[in-house]
């Protein structure tokens, strides 16, 4: 067993109150792993990140160690606990304040014995993270009289332990306890980082601190701490600071190196009332009115939004045009494709650039071969990568995974969107193939059982039950609470499909691709088709259009005390599956529903058994399984609402969108400016604030782009 109080602080010194004060003497530090009865919760934490690194403490600023707390470069957590502590003073946390998303400063009241009265002297702590690592500068202010001095203690413990591991502690069990050993140099610490030659490597810098004996900088196997003494003068300051340099090769993504426009797009929130639908606004262009509480709430929730962006951005190694979101902190930090689509896709208005990367990214891994085990075919765009795959104890994905239904289609709305914002005709050209491909997937494989519809099962035995977006495997419910079986044909995927197909063939005949004056040869990704002619490939894609057209409102239409409604689903039996769900918003302005039918789907969805007041649920209050923080089961997913809001707003809904716009407002004051992946679903007659989910990531990539149409709903943005 390690030491449980590392050296370089006295016991006695660490555990004892001083007088006149409550101790805040934290446990002694011990490298044995606590065992959490849940998955970790990340409500109550604080993030620091710029992707593939983060760091989630306690708003203190402490990691002790328990669930998700830590330090990571991609799916490792290379630091399990931090903390600081004083020699013969307490810490009182008195305040955070998150900067942006790379940077957040935690300040302390110091307290000792011999100084009672007003607290004259603070420590702050600014927290940073890089694109390769994080750093931690330390400014200890004093407002005394008399020169001040404190002696301060950073204990660290070294990790190893996976992400899958991390989320579920019965794969921590079988990880076990073993953690890297630390190994000194002159004002360094290093220990090792995965399997391919990664490492961690402290360094510390006493900066203005008072150099002696009392810096001390020690390691005891995975344990390191270090001592520094920082002298304040008379009504002056004292600095110092540590940085935590990373690398790791086995991670497949690297920090976006480019500097991204998004992040400096203006909103109009505060200064262009002519873009607004209120009626009351001018109409006279270019004239200013004083901003509004709505207005500064809009603009608030853009910027953190877009800052959270900046943060999540990634890039294949050594090609910043292959840029894209990260799908999510603390649990989703790579590229899942669905998620980049949406993301990109609702980002649009603002930026351009993301959309192009997430096409070729996504390109780049495009499927070329039928392998069972990782759902891969060829034509399908991937589900998710990650450097060591993902386990989840009766579920095992692989390092590089397609099983989606959705992301194929949804990458060529993203195309078709982007197009139309001005997508070069030289990017166009280039993704041709994949677009070929991509469109061939939809005509051979998304219809596994020929009945013109899509559907998904899971071939493998390890790979997810469910594959849309609604991913867990309780997901697909009937009205009375019970689950679905059997290959799953989504609702929204069929209206995703629907507007692909079509758009794929305008697109391919908008370029000529096939019959230009120009043509680019023909790509080999078609090798792996059963008829690789792509000549009538537009005429094929509006006919399969129609079938699917027709098939899907012969089957999916059903009726209850409130009227018609979209099924959630079909099942294996190609029954309806009954359950009121948030899926049929998807469907708004994909063309599949008539302007009547969308009438019925917006009425359905701003019925409060859907409607929350804040956000859409995912399923009715009236279902048999609801409950309002069930993952997929009555919560509020904000990309979900997100989107359905962009719906409502191409359908031209333009009142029924603001009604959701503003429930997402609202949301967001409860969750300071970030909306979360998902949260609860509770009324917001009942609860206000809404309930945080308590695992849910925060920042999202697609949550966070949710902030553009609420942008747009309430006029801060262009249409």
């Amino acid at each position: 067993m390690y030491e449980s109080t590392p050296p370089g602080l006295h016991s006695e010194d660490a555990d004892r109150p001083t007088d006149g004060a409550a101790s805040t003497a934290l446990p002694p530090l011990d490298a044995q792993r606590p065992i959490p009865r849940h998955q970790p919760f990340v409500h109550d934490l604080v993030g620091v990140l710029r992707a593939p690194v983060q760091a989630w403490s306690r708003p203190d600023g402490a990691m002790l160690g328990a669930g998700a707390e830590g330090i990571y470069l991609g799916d490792t957590r290379v630091v399990s606990d931090l903390r600081w502590d004083a020699r013969a003073a307490d810490l009182s946390p008195v305040a955070v304040q998150v900067r942006a998303a790379d940077e957040i400063v935690h300040r302390d009241v110091v307290s000792t014995a011999d100084r009672a009265g007003d607290p004259l002297l603070t420590l702050e702590r600014t927290r940073m993270a890089h694109a390769d690592g994080f750093r931690e500068q330390l400014r200890l202010v004093s407002d005394d009289d008399r020169p001040r001095r404190v002696v301060l203690r950073l204990a660290l413990i070294a990790d190893g332990m996976s992400m899958s591991a991390v989320k579920d502690h019965r794969l921590g069990l079988a990880e076990g306890e073993a953690r890297p050993a630390v190994t000194l140099e002159p004002g360094t610490a290093r220990w090792p980082i995965g399997t391919e030659g990664g490492r961690a490597r402290l360094a510390v810098s006493a900066g203005t601190a008072s150099r002696g004996s009392d810096e001390v900088l020690s390691a005891d196997g995975p344990i390191v701490t270090w001592t520094v003494a920082l002298e304040a003068p008379a009504r002056g300051e004292a600095l110092a600071s540590w940085r935590l340099d990373l690398d790791d090769p086995s991670v497949p993504f690297e920090a976006a190196c480019e500097p991204w426009a998004g992040v400096t797009a203006p909103s109009a929130a505060v200064t262009d009332p002519v873009a607004s639908t209120d009626p009351a606004a001018s109409s006279e262009p270019g004239t200013a009115t004083a901003p509004t509480p709505e207005s500064r709430a809009v603009d608030r929730l853009l910027r953190s939004s877009l800052s959270d962006l900046d943060a999540l951005r990634l890039q294949v190694p050594g090609e910043p045009a292959q840029t894209f979101f990260a799908a999510g902190a603390p649990w989703f930090f790579t590229l899942f494709g669905r998620d980049a689509l949406i993301a990109a896709s609702l980002a649009l208005p603002v930026d351009r650039s993301i959309a192009e990367g997430t096409l070729r990214t996504l390109a780049r891994h495009q499927g070329t071969i039928v392998d069972v085990e990782t759902a891969q075919q060829p034509g399908k765009i991937l589900h998710e990568v990650r450097a060591q795959g993902m386990d989840m104890v009766e579920t095992h994905l692989p390092p590089v995974y397609y099983g989606t239904i959705d992301a194929t289609p949804l990458w060529i709305e993203l195309l078709h969107d982007a197009r139309r914002a001005g997508l070069d005709d030289a990017v166009h050209a280039e993704l041709r193939p994949a677009l070929e491909a991509a469109s061939l997937w939809l005509l051979e494989h998304a219809d596994a059982d020929g009945d013109a519809l899509l559907e998904y099962l899971d071939d493998s035995g390890h790979g997810l039950a469910n594959q849309g977006w609604k991913d867990s495997g309780d997901s697909i419910r009937f009205a009375d609470g019970s689950v679905a079986t059997g290959a799953i044909a989504p609702a929204e995927v069929q209206g995703y499909a629907y507007a692909a197909a079509r758009h794929a063939a305008d697109l391919l005949e908008e370029s000529d691709l096939l019959e230009g004056s120009d043509p680019v040869e023909k790509s080999t990704l078609l090798e792996g088709f059963r008829d690789g002619s792509s000549t009538s490939l537009p005429g094929r894609l509006r006919a399969w259009a129609e079938r699917l057209h027709a098939r899907f409102h012969e089957t999916f239409w059903c009726k209850d005390e409130l009227g018609p409604f979209v099924a959630l689903a079909l099942d294996g039996e190609k029954h309806p599956v009954t359950g009121v769900a948030s899926n049929m918003g998807h469907l708004l302005g994909t063309g599949i529903l008539d302007a009547a039918q969308e009438r019925q789907v917006v009425d359905r969805l701003l019925h409060p058994s859907l409607f929350s007041g804040f956000g859409i649920r995912t399923l009715s209050t009236t279902n048999g399984a609801y409950g309002p923080l069930r993952y997929h089961g009555g919560s509020v997913w904000t990309h979900d609402t997100g989107y359905i809001l962009r719906g409502l707003l191409r359908a031209g809904f333009d009142a029924e969108a603001q009604v959701v716009a503003r429930g997402l407002l609202r949301a967001a004051d409860g969750f300071d400016q970030r909306l979360p992946e998902l949260f609860g679903g509770t009324s917001s007659d009942d609860v206000d604030p809404p309930l945080p989910y308590p695992s849910s990531c925060r920042p999202q990539a697609w949550a966070a782009a949710s902030a553009v149409p609420v942008a747009q709903a309430l006029g801060a943005l262009p249409r």
